[in-house]
């Protein structure tokens, strides 16, 4: 059938060359007609006055809209008409001209025997002509107008000299030689046929970018492949998202903010009323796991707005321009469905600092263009209300500050850690699943007294472990020790009770962490001691647990004690074996960060004095330091003369208590494991005051519980939630 077809335009098309010298139009008419009757059953826009019984409608049924299914004509179907046409009109020209170049071409090849022998020597050669250099084309005295017979010759000096020499071998007089001339041709049609492949491939490419439509499934072409197009993924309430607020726990000053930008786009009357303005967006920040992503993810369950979600490197491709057309068509969306809430996670992937992107060499930076595009979108000639755009980063001190000014991101919503309060307030959440007999106000909060310092996603690993733990045991339900032994994995890293440890190497570790241990229990600012442990885990040798206070603010007596700790380890190797080993490295590492802090970032030396320079982050290069070498060199003298000042202290402090480490060690060699109960029987009460309880902990902040009170303003919206929640769930909204 299509063999057909191309043997039908083919004659089509010669009629059609043979018409065009003609003066008669009406035969040429009758060629278009024929040619467009065959592909179409419509003329093409414009030509309309060429095809009179043509009515020049489009088809009926035919939209605007897409037509992807059901047999639907729009201008999407003529589209793809008028593509199907062209590759089909190319195809079959390039097939045509071959056909006509192949039975139009009447010339003979031979090589250079045949020349000489039955044309040259016999006196048939007219002339000839050296075409390109390559092509000799002899022309015959019987015939000497036309060409029949050509060779190749491999250079054209060759030629010369061969062809001078046959002519004196035969004695054939030098005034008679046979003339030769040369020109040069271009063969288009061999030419456009050799290019054809590339020819084909640039014309499937042009169709399929105009066919496809965009990756993210909008409507209507999106430059090549739609790569031009929005990745963000698009949610409303039907969408299924399960998260709700009440899953949100441990960051209520957060959450309230938040739910503030909802009860904006549900109920702007309550604001525009007092002649309010709508907030922009805002920067949620915080450490890594403490629920950034959750919070806004409970944002796309409550809100009953549409939301879009997308991740700042999505914005930057390998093709240049796609970040700035992304977000183009991203805010075009958010517009179209507004009001509406756009999220965009790890927003410092763009959102940097320009001029800090290492762009040396001055040339084109698609992060900077992309930013630029964004700060236009979100505050710029074309920007509009009722579009709030939530941002998630762990480095707000890396974005650009006009990304940050009011009118852009007019608020910075800070996610620390929880404090303990919210810490019971995160395991009430992620106990919900669990299968367990116990209490659980009492579990959370004694977990919570055991895990400070741990985030939300730290908790969430606790429950999970511990449930895997009970599982791995065959319990039917999960017991205190179960959460006992999770809190342990996640610090200190699974057990290695199959690492065989020498003799000498299990004192070693026995008299290093009994070092710690005492030199703990005598120092007043250090933190209470609740298990000590020589069996292996994760990358350690030994394993000590600690309870730190939530505490915020330290002294410089505080930190000097918690150094002094840290060494307890090294210097009881010393005190009792004569000789260090590596064990102490990661103590080390410790103390010399901790040093260094007080030096140059808390101002705690004397000589240094009262200034403060930033660290570099772990991992980052420090280019260049912000102070002098000699600056330098007293900081590093200062920290030096820090550490052995609390390692002679150390020292003196375990060798006036030998006795104790002796004892420790002895009972960590017997039994591995030591717990609070067993330090007291060895060392007696320790002879300072500690908290180790939640009471204890809580006392005095107020309440022993998380205040999770929602402002007059948001209570409305509370109730919404708390009626459209599919779960039932009649527990608060924190909880």
């Amino acid at each position: 059938m299509a063999m057909s077809k191309f043997l039908h335009f083919g004659k089509l098309f010669s009629e059609l060359a043979a018409q065009s010298t003609k003066v008669a139009t009406g035969s040429r008419q009758r060629a278009l007609h024929s040619l467009r009757k065959l592909y179409s059953s419509e003329p093409p826009k414009g030509f309309e006055k060429f095809f009179p019984k043509s009515t020049g409608k489009k088809p009926s049924g035919s939209s605007n809209s897409g037509g992807s299914g059901g047999g639907k004509k729009g201008k999407e179907w003529w589209q793809e008409e008028e593509n199907k046409r062209l590759l089909i009109m190319t195809a079959s020209g390039l097939l045509a001209m071959y056909l006509l170049s192949g039975s139009s071409s009447s010339m003979r090849e031979i090589n250079w025997q045949d020349f000489r022998i039955n044309y040259l020597e016999r006196g048939e050669v007219d002339h000839v002509v050296i075409t390109n250099k390559s092509l000799a084309k002899v022309y015959l005295k019987s015939d000497p107008a036309n060409c029949h017979i050509f060779f190749n010759i491999g250079s054209v000096d060759s030629f010369e000299k061969n062809l001078y020499q046959t002519q004196e071998d035969l004695g054939i007089d030098p005034a008679f030689y046979i003339p030769v001339t040369y020109s040069k041709e271009v063969e288009w049609l061999s030419e456009l046929i050799k290019t054809a492949p590339l020819l084909l491939i640039l014309g499937g490419l042009f169709y399929f970018s105009r066919k496809l439509p965009g990756m993210s499934g909008s409507k209507g072409p999106g430059g090549m492949f739609g790569v031009g197009q929005s990745t963000a993924k698009f949610f409303n309430k039907e969408t299924g998202i399960k998260t709700k607020f009440r899953d949100v726990a441990g960051c209520e000053e957060a959450k309230v903010e938040i739910m503030e930008f909802v009860n904006f786009l549900k109920h702007p009357e309550k604001y525009l009323e007092l002649g309010a303005k709508i907030p922009k967006g805002a920067i949620i920040s915080g450490p890594p796991g403490t629920g950034k992503t959750l919070l806004a993810k409970a944002t796309a369950g409550e809100a009953q707005v549409p939301f879009l979600s997308v991740s700042g490197s999505e914005f930057l491709e390998m093709f240049v321009g796609v970040g700035p057309a992304r977000v183009r068509d991203m805010f075009a969306q958010a517009r179209k469905q507004a009001p509406c809430i756009i999220f965009i996670d790890e927003i410092d992937a763009v959102g940097r600092a320009r001029g800090k992107s290492g762009n040396f060499g001055g040339g084109y930076d698609e992060r900077e263009n992309t930013l630029n595009q964004l700060l236009v979108e979100m505050d710029g000639f074309s920007s509009t209300s009722n579009v709030v755009v939530l941002a998630g980063t762990n480095r707000p001190d890396v974005l650009d500050p006009a990304l940050m000014r009011p009118g852009r991101f007019d608020r910075q919503i800070h996610l620390p850690p929880p404090d303990i309060k919210g810490r019971v307030s995160i395991f009430k959440v992620h106990l919900r699943p669990l299968k367990y007999e116990l209490d659980e106000n009492e579990v959370a909060r004694k977990l919570s007294a055991l895990t400070p310092g741990f985030t939300g996603a730290d908790i969430a690993n606790v429950c999970n472990e511990a449930a895997l733990i009970a599982a791995r045991h065959l319990s039917k339900l999960v017991e205190m020790k179960h959460f006992e032994a999770a809190i342990e994995r996640v610090i200190g890293g699974l057990e290695k009770k199959t690492q065989v440890l020498q003799p000498e190497e299990k004192k070693t570790v026995a008299y290093h962490e009994a070092g710690h241990a005492v030199a703990g229990w005598f120092l007043e600012n250090a933190d209470p001691l609740l298990k000590v442990s020589i069996i292996p885990r994760g990358r350690g040798l030994g394993y000590a647990q600690y309870l730190p206070k939530e505490q915020y603010l330290y002294s410089t007596e505080q930190l000097f004690d918690r150094m002094c700790m840290t060494l307890g380890g090294r210097v009881a190797e010393e005190i009792f074996f004569g000789r260090i080993t590596t064990g102490a490295q990661d103590d080390l590492n410790k103390i010399t960060k901790s040093a260094y802090a007080q030096v140059v970032t808390y101002g705690m030396n004397d000589k240094v004095g009262q200034i403060s320079f930033d660290l570099p982050r772990e991992g980052e290069m420090a280019m260049d330091k912000p102070y002098s070498q000699a600056t330098a060199q007293m900081i590093d003298e200062e920290v030096r003369s820090l550490v052995d000042v609390a390692y002679k202290s150390t020292h003196d402090l375990l060798t006036k208590h030998k006795e104790d480490i002796e004892k420790v060690a002895q009972l960590l060699l017997e039994k591995e494991v030591l717990n609070r109960q067993d330090m007291i029987d060895l060392l007696g009460p320790r002879p300072f005051a500690e908290k180790s309880t939640y009471e204890d902990f809580v006392a005095g902040t107020g309440s022993e519980e998380e205040d999770t009170t929602m402002p007059e303003g948001l209570k409305q919206l509370a109730e919404e939630m708390k009626k459209n929640d599919d779960g039932g769930d009649d527990k608060p909204l924190a909880a």
